[in-house]
C-alpha cells in the first residue's frame, strides 16, 4: 500500500500562508509479526491548541491514547492474515501485552480470560476511526463484531475493542483521530463492574 503523504502549513515572517512540511511518511513503527503499522500524522498536547510554527509534535515516544487535554490523528495499516500468520505464534496475552508495552500504553490492554480478541484495549477518549482502504472488523466485548468497509466511520466512546482484516490477501488502512477524554462517572462504575 502507498505511504500516506503529509502537508503541514504554517506563515512565513511576511505572515503569509506557506506549505512548512511536505513528505511522504514512514511508519511511525511497524511490527509485521503483528500486522500493523502506525503513521503518527500529527498531535497537540493541550486545548485551545496553540497555532504556531513550532517543531513537529509527532517527534515523540509513540502511545496510543492522545495527551491531556489534546489529540491525535494517524492512520494505521492491517496486515492480512496471510502476512500476519506466516511465521509467527499465535496471538496470546503476552504478545498482545508486549504490542501494548511498545507503544508506550500497557495500561490500555484490557485482554481478560473470555475476552473475544487477544488485543482488546480501551483508552479513555472518543475516537473517530475511518476506514479508508480494504475492510476491517470492530470487535467489542460483547462478542459483537462489525464488517466495515472503506468510507464506514466508527464514533469510539472509550470502549473495550479491537480491530481485525479479515482479508486473506489485502491489507486495510484507518485513519483514526483521537481527543482526550474523561468518563462520565455513570461510565466510570459499569466499568468497574465488568
Amino acid at each position: 500500500m502507498k505511504a500516506p503523504r503529509r502537508i503541514v502549513t504554517g506563515h512565513n515572517t511576511a505572515g503569509q500562508s506557506v506549505v512548512a512540511l511536505d513528505t511522504v511518511m514512514t511508519p511511525t513503527i511497524e511490527k509485521p509479526e503483528l500486522g500493523v503499522a502506525f503513521f503518527e500524522v500529527w498531535n497537540t498536547a493541550g486545548s485551545p491548541v496553540s497555532v504556531d510554527n513550532g517543531k513537529d509534535p509527532t517527534d515523540r515516544q509513540l502511545q496510543i491514547e492522545p495527551p491531556e487535554k489534546g489529540s491525535i490523528i494517524r492512520f494505521v495499516d492491517f496486515g492480512p492474515k496471510q502476512a500476519v500468520a506466516t511465521g509467527t505464534p499465535p496471538m496470546t496475552r503476552e504478545i498482545a501485552q508486549a504490542a501494548f508495552t511498545m507503544v508506550g500504553s500497557a495500561h490500555a490492554s484490557t485482554w481478560k480470560p473470555g475476552s473475544p480478541h487477544p488485543m482488546m484495549h480501551r483508552t479513555e477518549s472518543v475516537d473517530y476511526g475511518i476506514v479508508v482502504h480494504g475492510e476491517i472488523v470492530l470487535v467489542l466485548d460483547d462478542g459483537s463484531r462489525t464488517h466495515l468497509k472503506a468510507g464506514d466511520v466508527v464514533v469510539q466512546r472509550g470502549t473495550d475493542h479491537a480491530w481485525e482484516n479479515p482479508s486473506e490477501t489485502n491489507p486495510a488502512r484507518m485513519a483514526f483521530i483521537l481527543l482526550d477524554g474523561a468518563f462520565s462517572p455513570e461510565i466510570a462504575k459499569l466499568i468497574a463492574k465488568a
